[in-house]
């Protein structure tokens, strides 16, 4: 699953059931999956457009101009602010979401869950 979630999110989050694209206009949804090496981190820069079909209502700081600018400006320190330190030999690489094109990160998998039915995760 994570192979087709990755080379195409859609047809993958449609296997589910999920409906990913937006009635209006046809979206592109892609998934980036965090590494040890990449961290991954979405903003919409320009309008705060939020997948609320994908992830319900957004947070009111996600909307703010403050968060919008700084995390790309400095997204090692936004994300610290919210307690997730990321190591300084990782890159961080920011996506800017869009109406037409919505990103979505696949987490690294926590340690210790290798083998793990889809119930327990």
């Amino acid at each position: 699953f994570e192979e087709r979630l990755l080379s195409d999110a859609a047809a993958a989050a449609a296997e589910m059931g999920i409906v990913t694209s937006n009635p209006n206009a046809p979206t592109v949804l892609t998934v980036v999956k965090n590494t040890k090496n990449v961290h991954n981190l979405v903003v919409c820069t320009l309008c705060s457009c939020y997948p609320s079909g994908l992830l319900g209502i957004a947070p009111s700081w996600y909307k703010s101009r403050e968060y919008r600018s700084r995390a790309v400006r400095e997204p090692r320190k936004v994300l610290a602010e919210f307690g997730t330190e990321i190591d300084s030999c990782q890159k961080i690489r920011v996506h800017d979401s869009t109406a037409d094109h919505r990103y979505l990160v696949l987490p690294t998998r926590p340690e210790g869950t290798e083998g793990w039915t889809e119930e327990q995760l």
